[in-house]
């Protein structure tokens, strides 16, 4: 077996002895149910309807399923800090990691200055306050930025965030489940026919991109592999019981949003906030003809008080995603695969501040660029934000999880504590059909519709487009391409910087 600490570049081992071991079992579980549970994409699967219930079942199944137990496998046979970039790196080489890598990095500040921010925004104005063309840019910066500062904070404070998160999340998520059930008692609910559970293609495509993007993270965890107690046992452990937590939190809401607002009015943006204002109105408040919902007494109190939850679940999403990705990109730039200034750990607090404050400017950057492009159409920002963090995530899981059937090969002798069954077919199943679905994810949101309307079926490719993209299918695609291109640039660019300052590397030579 190799020694993968010894084989990493020669900054790594000096900004590796000042981490601190924080992260205990329980905390980890927590970190999960953050990351894996974002509140930002609930209203996007209601929006599609009943079947985005069945679509949940089905890939729970086919992905959520594999692709724990690919996790697992890799993050207890090689528990060293930067999870994917290690396995990225064992499996395929420096180069490919150091690019993949990126790819995974910048989803945060691009989720975080895209959807994140304008929920947060969206939620302020709704609730509590109208902000105004400046109010929004300045609500944007504060969001941002007190995320960064958070992420700055050594482990051992910085884990209560997402820990918080999690619970606000059962807390948010059990409330809105319990008033769905008053609510239904006292008014009734819209009529949900067994048809319309029913799953079809189009349906497939609509809802593939979010539903899958609810159910990843579990890789998370092991980047921060040498801050966590007894990883081999721990890692799998967390991903058992987050994972059945994830998928608890996630349907109860969504059959909620279901019953409560008609079809025809849930929004990918508002969705679950609007459902939100609905079933309050059983506390206090009422429904206009038009399906305006104005709150009174303790119906606009309870209203608050989940806006807030809100706003803190979509903050602690950015920040447990940020912990993660930003320690696994330290690691690559200490490594060799980037910059060495970015890959330097903070002595005092144990955590990657350099890349912390790089991500909070381009974080920054993406919401001004964004609000500016869409002229502040708040809707049109959240479509094109957010499939273009799925699409950057999903792009460097392309690469990720292959390494499980690679190291199996390049490896077979490395001690697995948990070790995905079935021999050389299970093991290729668990890869291959995870990896089949970000793939075919990525060609769906930048070219929504792709398949429909092919060999003699029906419908149109451009009723996928996103409702605020409608009739606008070029204008989203270079949404979504040139972001893409400039991502991947940065990806190369981080490797020519990081070669000019390479040393010797075992690893590198052996893989």
């Amino acid at each position: 077996m190799v020694d993968i600490v010894d084989g990493l570049g020669g900054g790594f081992e000096e900004q590796r002895s000042r981490l601190q071991k924080s992260l205990r079992r329980k905390d980890v579980v927590f970190f999960l149910l953050c990351t894996l549970v974002g509140l930002d994409t609930i209203g996007s699967v209601a929006a599609q309807g009943p079947q985005g219930l069945t679509w949940m079942v089905i890939l729970a199944v086919l992905f959520f399923l594999p692709y724990g137990l690919l996790v697992a496998e890799l993050g207890t046979a090689f528990p060293v800090e930067g999870g994917p970039y290690i396995w990225t790196k064992l499996a395929f080489g420096k180069t490919v990691a150091g690019i993949n890598q990126v790819l995974y990095w910048l989803t945060n500040p691009i989720w975080m200055g895209g959807s994140l921010t304008i929920i947060a925004v969206a939620t302020t104005e709704k609730f509590f306050i109208p902000l105004g063309t400046a109010g929004k840019y300045i609500a944007g910066v504060l969001f941002i930025w007190f995320g960064v500062l958070c992420v700055a904070a050594s482990l051992k404070v910085g884990k209560w965030v997402p820990t918080a998160g999690a619970l606000a999340r059962i807390v948010l998520l059990g409330f809105f489940t319990v008033s769905v059930v008053v609510y239904a008692i006292k008014n009734g609910v819209q009529p949900l026919t067994a048809s319309s559970f029913a799953p079809t293609y189009a349906g497939f495509l609509a809802l593939v991109p979010f539903v899958i993007y609810n159910y990843v993270g579990f890789e998370l965890p092991s980047t921060a592999t040498d801050e966590m107690t007894d990883p081999q046992r721990t890692v799998p452990f967390a991903i058992l019981r987050s994972g059945i937590g994830a998928f608890l939190l996630y349907g109860g809401p969504i059959l909620g949003i279901l019953l409560v607002v008609p079809a025809d009015r849930i929004k990918s943006l508002g969705g679950f906030i609007d459902a939100c204002k609905s079933v309050l109105t059983v506390y206090g408040g009422s429904i206009a003809g038009d399906g305006t919902v104005t709150l009174t007494g303790a119906g606009h109190v309870f209203g608050m008080i989940c806006a807030a939850g809100l706003i803190v679940g979509v903050l602690t999403s950015g920040v447990g995603w940020a912990i993660g990705a930003h320690r696994a990109q330290a690691v690559a730039c200490a490594d060799g695969a980037g910059p060495r200034y970015f890959g330097e750990i903070s002595a005092k607090h144990g955590t990657p501040i350099r890349i912390n404050v790089l991500s909070g400017v381009l974080a920054t950057l993406v919401m001004v660029a964004a609000l500016a492009i869409t002229g502040g159409d708040a809707e049109k920002y959240f479509s094109a934000g957010l499939a273009l963090t799925i699409s950057t995530t999903f792009i460097s899981y392309v690469v990720t999880f292959p390494s499980l059937l690679a190291l199996r090969r390049k490896q077979p002798d490395v001690p697995r504590p948990f070790r995905v069954g079935g021999g050389t077919w299970g093991v290729a199943i668990v890869t291959l059909v995870p990896t089949a679905f970000v793939a075919f994810t990525v060609a769906t949101l930048i070219w929504p519709g792709i398949g429909v309307g092919w060999f003699g079926t029906s419908g149109s490719p451009d009723d996928s487009l996103p409702s605020s993209f409608a009739g606008q299918r070029w204008p989203y695609f270079w949404s979504q391409l040139i972001p893409l291109a400039l991502v991947i640039g940065i990806g190369v660019l981080f490797q020519l910087i990081g070669r000019r300052r390479e040393v010797r590397d075992p690893l590198h030579e052996m893989v």
